[in-house]
């Protein structure tokens, strides 16, 4: 597909870039966003970035944008010879157990190695639906390093009822982490987080922003580190991981968060682990154990990494089941 030009002339000088794009190409400032993030507009042979989009346009500039403009144009490769391991199925959804490392839709057409390219294979009617184009079919999401329950639908009106119970937090989502420090008590917590940076995102405790809810139960306490499992009232991106490194807990192998001082209202008994979380695994130890909605019902055993980081712990001490 040949590029889509844009050349910027003197009555257009002056105008933000996302909202300049916008209008040229008929398509939403959102959209644009995700141009750019993707990095699918160029400049001068440079892929411009999400950091650009309020940049001024100058009189002379020459933007090209690669692939389709419309996201509903955009379809997902499908890719018959992914691994997907599907853990609970009905009419027109089904939950797979993600593995660690692999993104849950392409950002691009080119993208093909995501869990999505491995649903359309087998569900070839989910392309469409929902969202539809490079997202057809997500209910939700998960981090690319994020393992279990993960839920799509190939259905149209089941994708509607089940974004809508998503969106009504009528949703049972528990999750497993390994967290540097000692927590000996279960806790409810709520903070109010903010995106600060989109690409690579990342999340901040501040005093505005989306006020999210989740509580916290020890299950076994090690050394210098809990497993807990999290059960989330609400859906943030990097809810947990932001949440527990606020208060001095980050996720063991968090690279993003878990070389983060805990603030104030940290628990200053576990900043001593804090510099070190980041190193101590190879990957965030997070889990999506359980997820219940509507009729969805899946429970996902821990992988294989998140068990051997667990051993490498030693025995601990149980502090007892979860409600």
């Amino acid at each position: 597909m040949e590029p889509t030009v844009v050349h910027v002339g003197p009555e257009q000088a002056g105008e933000r870039l996302d909202r300049l794009l916008a209008a040229r190409l008929a398509v939403s400032r959102a959209r644009v966003r995700h141009l750019l993030e993707v990095g699918r507009v160029v400049q001068a042979g440079r892929p411009l970035s999400l950091s650009d989009k309020s940049r001024v346009a100058a009189a002379g500039d020459e933007f090209r944008i690669l692939g389709s403009l419309r996201a509903d144009e955009e379809r997902p490769e499908s890719r018959p010879d992914l691994e997907l391991r599907i853990v609970a199925e009905g009419k027109g959804w089904l939950v797979v157990d993600k593995p660690a490392g692999v993104g849950v839709h392409p950002l691009r057409p080119d993208q093909r190695d995501t869990v999505l390219n491995a649903v359309v294979a087998r569900r070839p009617e989910i392309i469409g639906v929902g969202e539809g184009g490079l997202r057809s079919g997500v209910v939700h999401r998960l981090d690319v390093d994020t393992t279990g329950a993960l839920l799509f639908a190939y259905d149209e009106e089941v994708w509607r009822r089940l974004r809508g119970a998503f969106s009504e937090h009528r949703v049972e989502k528990r999750y497993l982490a390994l967290v540097a420090g000692r927590i000996d008590r279960s806790r409810p917590v709520e903070l109010t987080l903010v995106i600060a940076r989109h690409h690579p995102a990342r999340v901040e405790v501040g005093p505005s922003g989306r006020r999210c809810r989740m509580h916290v139960t020890p299950i076994r306490v090690y050394a210098d580190s809990t497993l807990v499992e999290v059960k989330l009232e609400t859906g943030f991106l990097h809810q947990i991981r932001a949440s527990m490194a606020h208060f001095g807990h980050p996720v063991l192998g968090d690279r993003d968060y878990g070389s983060v001082e805990p603030s104030a209202e940290g628990d200053a008994e576990a900043s001593g682990f804090v510099a070190a979380a980041a190193t101590r695994a190879p990957r965030p130890m997070l889990h999506a154990k359980r997820l219940v909605v509507d009729e969805v019902s899946a429970d996902v055993a821990l992988p294989a990494d998140f068990e051997a980081v667990l051993a490498e712990q030693g025995p601990g001490r149980p502090i007892g089941p979860a409600n």
